[in-house]
């Protein structure tokens, strides 16, 4: 067996500061979501991609990958929206297996009434403490393991 390539000081420090900002950053959002619009992160989200697709929905399936989340996770998630009347499934028509989720127009007034907030919270929990340059190195460096990861 080989011996693993453990992490310098310089990789260590990096790897630190994305967990502990990760972390941190997702709790800020999660919390300010509750508390002004009684969402998940991950309800919001749903909310958004659905509000950006064509006809204003997306197979679960899409979905799932778009948000990097189980199809189990979200099923649990849609379910919570639907009971707020905030989203419906509904069959696909061309395929008896697949389910179509579909944003209503109350919850287009819900992404409409939370956004604001949410993009404020956005800027101060990470936007706006970056430089242009920083943002740019994270969005490229990130990108990239994004599309690693993905392919």
């Amino acid at each position: 067996m080989t011996e693993p390539r453990w992490l310098d000081e310089h990789e260590k420090a990096a790897w630190i500061a994305f967990l502990s900002a990760t972390n941190l950053v997702n709790r800020r959002l999660e919390q300010q979501l509750k508390d002004d619009a009684g969402l998940s992160h991950t309800q919001y989200e749903v909310l958004v991609q659905l509000n950006a697709a064509d006809g204003g929905a997306l197979r679960m399936t899409e979905l799932a990958d778009r948000l990097v989340t189980s199809k189990s996770g979200l099923t649990y998630q849609i379910t919570q929206l639907e009971r707020a009347g905030l989203v419906f499934r509904r069959s696909c028509p061309s395929d008896v297996r697949g389910v179509f989720a579909e944003i209503t127009d109350q919850g287009r007034e819900m992404l409409r009434l939370a956004a604001p907030g949410h993009v404020e919270a956005v800027r101060h929990a990470l936007i706006d403490v970056l430089s242009p340059d920083q943002l740019a190195h994270i969005a490229e460096g990130l990108g990239e393991v994004a599309r690693r990861l993905r392919s």
